[in-house]
């Protein structure tokens, strides 16, 4: 069932190093163990994929070492998305962007931040200082967050990437920010991550599976694969600062979601190959 895709890529995996020489943040949230260049080169070897986007994990904070690092270990065929202070300088930036970065992550739902003026405030402040680099945003926050923010996302003249499937809700309640988040995808304004099923906790393997299609034909110029490698979790019981096991992901359960959602060589190309091109400018 799996074989190379040529120039397929992972759009959101995470690196983690020894905490001796790249240390997370003491207010982090919970604490996960290595994840090196090396297990990520396996696991983009069993996927068959051989392309990359290393995403900054919230324990690291502004500090975007780790992934710089990785980026520069894996060259061409890797770029980031960096976590950034909003006082960077522009000289940063464009040294960021020739180490491989293509975007900065804006983090609401790993802190439980539900602030939409926060989230729009955040946009509106960083479009036009990235826009000139050829950047992107990328956003992890809750469904009904984002869809608060439409007016200003429908008028930035970068796009904004949405995590996990923009943990977008099942329930029927919900149909009226829906269509607001389906709207934000025809026009164009996002991009949305078929990742991380495991985030989708509601869903059945059917019917994420059947939202998964609903999104692709909506707008397949405007859909990304990911695994979420290594699968970050928070233990229950176990605290903060202690280490976390990664969740237990079959890397052939990935492989299996990927032949669902994406039905078609066609669909496989333009998702694992064609969008990313476009968008993290390989």
């Amino acid at each position: 069932m799996n074989q190379l895709v040529f120039n397929g890529c992972d759009t959101h995996v995470h690196v983690i190093g020894d905490p001796d020489s790249y240390p997370m943040v003491s207010e982090r949230r919970y604490t996960p163990g290595i994840a090196s260049v090396e297990d990520l080169l396996q696991h983009l070897k069993i996927q068959q994929l051989n392309r990359v986007v290393i995403i900054q994990p919230s324990v690291y904070g502004t500090d975007n070492q780790c992934m710089v690092d990785a980026l520069s270990v894996l060259g061409s065929s890797a770029r980031g998305v960096a976590v950034l202070a909003k006082n960077i300088s522009s000289q940063a930036l464009l040294q960021l962007d020739q180490q491989g970065v293509r975007g900065v992550r804006l983090n609401f739902e790993s802190t439980s931040n539900h602030n939409t003026n926060q989230l729009k405030e955040s946009l509106e402040f960083w479009a036009p200082r990235l826009e000139p680099l050829g950047w992107h945003i990328q956003v992890y926050a809750p469904f009904d967050v984002v869809c608060a923010s439409a007016n200003s996302i429908a008028r930035l003249p970068i796009p904004v990437v949405l995590d996990h499937f923009a943990l977008w809700p099942q329930s029927s309640t919900d149909i009226p920010n829906t269509e607001i988040m389906r709207s934000l995808l025809v026009q164009g304004s996002i991009y949305i991550k078929l990742s991380a099923s495991y985030r989708c906790s509601s869903y059945s393997e059917e019917s994420l599976k059947n939202l998964a299609h609903r999104l692709l034909e909506l707008r397949p110029d405007r859909i990304l694969w990911a695994s979420d490698w290594p699968h970050t979790n928070r233990e229950p019981g176990v605290g903060p600062l202690e280490v976390s096991r990664y969740r237990d992901v079959n890397p052939q359960q990935l492989i299996r979601e990927r032949f669902m959602w994406l039905r078609t060589q066609e669909l496989t190309r333009q998702v694992l190959v064609n969008n990313p091109l476009l968008l993290y400018s390989f």
